[in-house]
């Protein structure tokens, strides 16, 4: 098991010198950098970062280094995220009655590979509660109509409050969240079942085999309340055939589906990606 880091992500108005500023400020209190990635926008004007140190043999006490890590984002006229290696987010899963996404969500966080835990999974149908009782997790079924969706995500908000939730997930959860629930809990990340921006909305593998299209995709993204249009963490494709049916490319979606949203939250769990202007940087 490595020792605990922090991990410093900081957005500012680019200008000479900044690696040297913030490698220097690491340096100047005893720390070893395990990972420093810089990126500088030049259209923007920004520069972006994310500076990872050891916390054992840092001159700060680990209680004093947000305020710190605050004051060195103000001093450089931009704003910073400091988070620790060692405090793993609470992650709720959204799901409806497909159970390849939420198997191995919680195949790969029981075997270590995604660093968080999974105290709660929602769902609008109740055909995948042994699954998650199974894992652990407490499973709530909240059905949802168009009638009934403003209580029913009421509900789910209380279910995130109370379980102190801290990122959710939808695992292929086959309803829109409102504007309003956005408003009041983030961030929320989805897995869609197309290469992004291609196919949005509903049957996109159906309406890929349309157009004969010769590679699908999958793309794990931040929710917007824009349809299918928040910023995009991780994209995976697969080639298709003329040989192939509907039946064929949903199959084959399934793989990437489960493969860009396990590589989308591991990148998130890490704090690895950097939203900015509707779009991301991911260091990875």
């Amino acid at each position: 098991m490595s020792s605990a880091t922090a991990i410093f992500r900081l957005i500012c108005p680019d200008r000479p010198g900044l690696v040297s500023e913030l490698s220097g400020w690491v340096a100047a209190n005893g720390g070893n950098i395990r990972h420093a990635d810089h990126h500088t926008d030049c259209g923007a004007g920004l520069f972006l970062s994310r500076i990872e140190w050891d916390l054992q043999g840092f001159g700060l006490p680990r209680g004093a280094l947000p305020a710190a890590a605050t004051a060195l984002a103000q001093r450089l006229g931009g704003e910073g995220q400091l988070h620790f290696s060692d405090q793993p987010p609470r992650v709720a899963l959204f799901v409806s009655k497909q159970d390849h996404c939420l198997l191995d969500l919680l195949w790969r966080t029981k075997a270590g590979e995604l660093p968080m835990a999974v105290p709660l999974v929602i769902s609008n149908h109740p055909d995948l509660r042994p699954i998650a009782e199974n894992f652990g997790a407490r499973f709530e079924h909240i059905p949802v109509t168009a009638a009934t969706k403003p209580e029913a995500e009421a509900r789910q908000l209380e279910l995130l409050a109370e379980e102190a939730i801290d990122l959710a997930v939808l695992a292929k959860y086959m309803q829109v969240l409102s504007g309003s629930f956005l408003q009041q809990f983030s961030p929320v990340i989805n897995i869609h079942h197309s290469f992004l921006p291609a196919f949005t909305g509903a049957q996109p593998y159906l309406r890929a085999w349309e157009r004969g299209v010769k590679l699908i995709g999958a793309t794990a993204h931040y929710v917007t309340e824009e349809l299918d249009a928040g910023p995009i963490i991780e994209q995976a494709t697969v080639h298709v055939s003329h040989r192939d049916e509907v039946e064929d490319l949903i199959r084959k979606g399934r793989d990437m589906e489960r493969l860009a949203l396990a590589r989308a939250l591991r990148l998130h769990l890490r704090h690895q990606v950097m939203v900015y202007r509707g779009r991301t940087a991911v260091f990875d």
